[in-house]
């Protein structure tokens, strides 16, 4: 009934799996495993360079033209970002900012936006004369003042478990200026604070991910990055529960033939509901961080008494080599502990080995390194969310 597909299949192997994984995740076995981050940390940021270049605000003939180093989009707003430009002050071309009035003796701080494609922005504080009707001009005493931020950046937090990354930039505002930030790209279950993310009470998945940060001022500069946000986590266990440990492929801990006496071995197979042989109870295990896994071959819970271990080469006439997965009478001793690792892998507590699939229908097996193709990613299914 079982054998060893890696070797029958070959070199063809890698094939194989690229079907697999092409299938997609409505092919596998629900996943019930839920996450508890245990820990963030953000790698060197990247921020964005700004297309524009150095911008300017000249004097022309009644109006004041707004020049830039590259492609850019103007707007322009009075002291608060996002309201309109001061009365009769408006764009009547891309670049030339007019006046539509009368004469004003001291008029209102003009602020000309440029944003770029990607979304960067640089702002010019323009104080602005308007000495005749329909004539607006650069003061000649105030010259623009340039408003841009700089120095977008990602720090880690400091002390253990702290798993909080924070966010910074520097504006050219000596005083009056006030930034915000905002993040995309993270994972759902971390916690987003004004200028951070947090892992602190978060369930977001293990893994690397691509975040967007955008640094925002008062002014209506912005400057855009990305970081590398790395999320630890492990895999909550419903301790109680029946099920098996499923990896990305559908293929769990499979009780050799359904055989319920110690020295059985355990293999890897695709995991059923149907199957009696892929029934087990999750329990908590009885060193640090660990579980353990009974065989239950019923969907009622009822355990047989025998657990998961790796005997490490102990005198098992059916385990005569090292490290294989057997069922043997369960006990408090460490190597029925597993522990869950933050990437979805498995370490057997006492002998700190990794459980590899070696092909289906043949044994697990403990190892100082995982499979590179994700094998020994496992995650708890509970029996009800298995496939028939």
């Amino acid at each position: 009934m079982h054998f060893n597909l890696k070797r029958a299949v070959g070199v063809l192997a890698i094939p194989v799996l690229g079907s697999a994984l092409a299938v997609g995740a409505a092919a596998l076995p629900a996943n019930a495993s839920t996450w508890t981050d245990t820990s963030l940390s953000a790698g060197t940021l990247n921020p964005g360079t700004f297309a524009g270049g150095t911008l300017a605000a000249t004097s022309g003939t009644n109006v004041i033209d707004l020049s830039s180093a590259g492609g850019v989009t103007w707007t322009l707003h009075s002291a608060v970002l996002g309201s309109a430009p001061p009365s009769g002050v408006s764009l009547s071309s891309p670049t030339t900012i007019s006046y539509n009035g009368t004469s004003v003796s001291s008029p209102a701080v003009i602020y000309a936006v440029a944003t770029d494609s990607a979304g960067n922005a640089r702002a010019l504080e323009i104080t602005p004369s308007i000495p005749s009707t329909n004539d607006i001009q650069v003061s000649s005493s105030v010259p623009p003042v340039p408003v841009f931020l700089s120095s977008l950046a990602a720090a880690n937090g400091t002390g253990a478990g702290t798993g909080t990354v924070t966010f910074s930039a520097a504006t050219s505002i000596s005083s009056g200026d006030s930034i915000t930030y905002a993040e995309s790209g993270w994972p759902a279950g971390l916690v987003s604070g004004t200028s951070s993310l947090s892992s602190v009470g978060g369930t977001a998945a293990p893994g690397t991910y691509s975040v967007k940060v955008t640094a925002s001022d008062s002014f209506g500069a912005v400057l855009t990055g990305t970081v590398p946000l790395t999320v630890l986590a492990n895999d909550v266990y419903m301790v109680g529960s029946n099920g098996d440990e499923v990896n990305p492929f559908g293929y769990g801990f499979d009780v050799y033939q359904q055989h319920a006496s110690a020295g059985a071995h355990i293999v890897g197979w695709t995991s059923t509901r149907s199957d009696p042989a892929t029934d087990f109870l999750v329990l908590a295990g009885t060193q640090s961080g660990a579980v353990q896994f009974e065989y239950a071959p019923s969907d009622t819970g009822t355990g047989t008494g025998l657990c998961i271990s790796d005997p490490n080469g102990g005198a098992w006439a059916s385990d005569p080599l090292p490290d294989g997965l057997i069922l043997a009478g369960c006990n408090d001793g460490p190597y029925q502990q597993f522990v869950p690792q933050s990437n979805g892998t498995l370490k057997n507590w006492a002998t700190h080995l990794f459980i590899n699939p070696d092909g289906k229908g043949a044994q697990l097996r403990d190892a100082a390194t995982a499979t590179p193709w994700g094998g020994s990613v496992y995650g708890w299914t509970e029996t009800a969310n298995l496939p028939w």
